[in-house]
């Protein structure tokens, strides 16, 4: 590799992690947990999610059809793909016998009604960014979109 393509992914590694990144991770609960056993499990387990660098903000979720897992929402993608390997990847493992499906996935911006407001990511990696690297927009959103 010569100097300019050194140079160029060095960019490039640059600019993922200054983006959020969206990871949804699902596996195969095995049949004796229920809504009942998981919902139980995810609630003993939420509290120690609050200590995860550059985790913003995680949905448990679970499914009739038996899967389960979680959308997150990371600061980085290097944050994300940190998180999803030693312990947490050999939790899953032991737990559930399967290796989790991970899909990562960059945010362009976030719809947070629970504020009222419309969450830019573009601030991240920025010096004086907030904490969560997002600044609020009061830009109007047409009804069409993706």
């Amino acid at each position: 590799m010569n100097e300019t393509q050194a140079l160029a992914r060095a960019g490039r590694a640059a600019e993922e992690n200054r983006t959020m990144i969206t990871a949804i991770v699902q596996y195969k609960l095995p049949p004796h947990i229920d809504l009942a056993a998981c919902a139980a499990h995810f609630r003993r387990i939420a509290p120690g999610f609050r200590d995860v660098p550059g985790l913003i903000r995680k949905q448990f979720i679970y499914a009739e059809d038996g899967w389960a897992g979680g959308v997150y929402l990371w600061q980085t993608r290097a944050a994300a793909e940190a998180f999803y390997t030693g312990p947490w990847l050999d939790g899953v493992r032991e737990r559930y016998g399967m290796d989790p499906q991970i899909k990562l996935f960059e945010t362009a911006c976030i719809t947070d009604n629970a504020i009222g407001a419309v969450l830019l990511p573009d601030a991240a990696g920025q010096p004086g960014a907030s904490r969560r690297r997002l600044r609020q927009s009061t830009v109007s959103v047409p009804a069409e979109g993706c």
